[in-house]
């Protein structure tokens, strides 16, 4: 029985301030880092110290992952699922999980570190609150991971650009330097300029030694193995830092917006999973599927695998839909209210900041414009002006190049996709503006592999 959106708001409400009184706040984070620093295996080997990995299933992985030459990689296959991923060993889709720490319901999205995977951490980040950096602190990982081209440096800027601004920085594989107390100084000096060149803020990016593989400094510091960084480390562990994180502010009264991640079909219904980015979703609401001209109802919610009568903003859920054919639905639609839609942008204006890039951007540039999970070949129209990124002065009107460091205003314009035989036509992105809505007004752009701008949705003018 579906209830009045009034009722509905207060209950999410009621809801929050329980959360409030209990302690056991909702949070979700994304574990970032260089290809290899040790990800996957230390969110794996976290679930199994937190009770959620199960002794049966991780002597299972144990032998399996030893059959095929992998036995380093058993606790990364808590997270690494698919055939291939065990196989590579390395992770190439966002692995969704749950964990629980005294004062917070964590929801933890395990992003590929390889950077032929950036479109799927892109779509990780971008379902996130906070972030886990995992750096490698063996000489020579660290800093070729750091280094330009590395993907330490580039999944900071993305996950910055997406609005997250806590960072739990996890220094791992210390035990192979002999816990060495000047390398984890020293990685921690190389990386606290960049944090705030970056534009994270000291009080809120926070640094952890950890041996993933052997579980030292996660939860405890018990046992032989943590004896030497016992010596000069008395700090939190991961999970204490962890159990500090603040939610941000959820925006329960806004229009619902919902960017599909996943799509997938079940027993009699289609199901598609994703971040609420506003508002509030019951069961039995009619939800309109856009771009397209779709309706559907739905028709059960489940979030942390536990049936749910309603989802709001902030949630990290899985919808199930009646009426409604999943040829129309696709990675990167949106969901919304069937009476307040979301705006769909062919062209539009953006406040973007250059990264490090070494071919300047130009009026008539091709690109990639990454949105959630949707990304669309663009171009950039004009470029309307530079302005100083302190003051927000505009600097020079009609700039005729960016280069790095640069902060500007653009035009960009959405390009038509044809389908061979068929009359080219240009299908809107779903976007906001940042004034209406931050999580659904960010978007990245990105040319030949690189992520080159990161900015914000001004006005949208079709």
């Amino acid at each position: 029985m579906s209830i009045t959106k009034e009722r509905l708001l207060e209950q999410a409400r009621l809801a929050l301030d329980a959360e409030e009184g209990t302690g056991k706040k909702g949070i979700s984070i994304v574990v970032i880092g260089h290809v290899d620093a040790g990800k996957s295996t230390l969110m794996g080997r976290l679930l199994y110290e937190l009770g959620h990995l199960d002794e049966k299933t991780r002597k299972a992985n144990e032998r399996a992952s030893g059959k095929i030459g992998k036995s380093s990689f058993s606790w990364a296959w808590g997270l690494d699922g698919t055939t291939e991923e065990r196989e590579r060993g390395i992770t190439m889709d966002i692995a969704l999980q749950t964990l629980a720490t005294p004062h917070r319901q964590i929801t933890v999205l395990d992003a590929p570190g390889h950077k032929d995977f950036i479109p799927n951490m892109i779509s990780g980040a971008s379902q996130a609150d906070c972030a886990v950096l995992v750096v490698d602190a063996t000489t020579g990982e660290f800093e070729s991971g750091f280094e330009r081209g590395g993907q330490t440096r580039e999944h900071l800027l993305l996950v910055r650009s997406l609005g997250v601004s806590q960072v739990i920085v996890a220094v791992n594989k210390l035990d192979q330097v002999g816990w060495s107390r000047s390398r984890y100084e020293e990685i921690c000096a190389l990386l606290k300029p960049f944090f705030t060149q970056s534009g994270f803020q000291p009080s809120k990016t926070k640094f952890v030694p950890v041996g993933a593989m052997q579980g030292v400094n996660l939860v405890g510091r018990a046992g032989d193995e943590a004896a030497a960084l016992m010596q000069w480390y008395q700090g939190p562990t991961l999970v204490d830092f962890l159990d500090t994180l603040e939610p941000p502010t959820r925006d329960l009264t806004g229009p619902l917006r919902i960017p599909v991640s996943n799509v997938f079909r079940t027993s009699g219904s289609t199901a598609v999973s994703g971040r609420i980015c506003g508002g509030i979703v019951q069961v039995g609401e009619k939800v309109r599927v856009l771009p397209g001209d779709e309706t559907a109802t739905v028709k059960s919610i489940e979030i942390d695998d536990a049936s749910v009568p309603w989802a709001a903003a902030g949630s990290n859920a899985t919808f199930y839909l009646t009426a409604i054919d999943p040829v129309n639905l696709s990675i990167g639609s949106v969901l919304c209210t069937t009476t307040e839609l979301v705006p769909l942008a062919t062209q539009f204006i953006a406040r973007i900041i250059v990264f490090d890039i070494q071919v300047p951007i130009t009026a008539g540039a091709s690109l990639e414009v990454f949105h959630h999970s949707r990304d669309v070949p663009a171009t950039i129209v004009k470029l309307i002006s530079t302005f100083d990124r302190a003051t927000g002065k505009a600097l020079k009107a009609n700039p005729r190049v960016l280069t790095k460091g640069t902060s500007a205003e653009v035009q960009i314009a959405v390009r038509s996709t044809s389908v061979a035989g068929s009359a080219s036509s240009t299908r809107g992105m779903p976007l906001d503006t940042f004034a209406s809505n931050k999580d659904m007004g960010r978007i990245l752009i990105r040319r030949g592999g690189e992520t080159i701008a990161a900015g914000v949705v001004l006005e949208i003018n079709n």
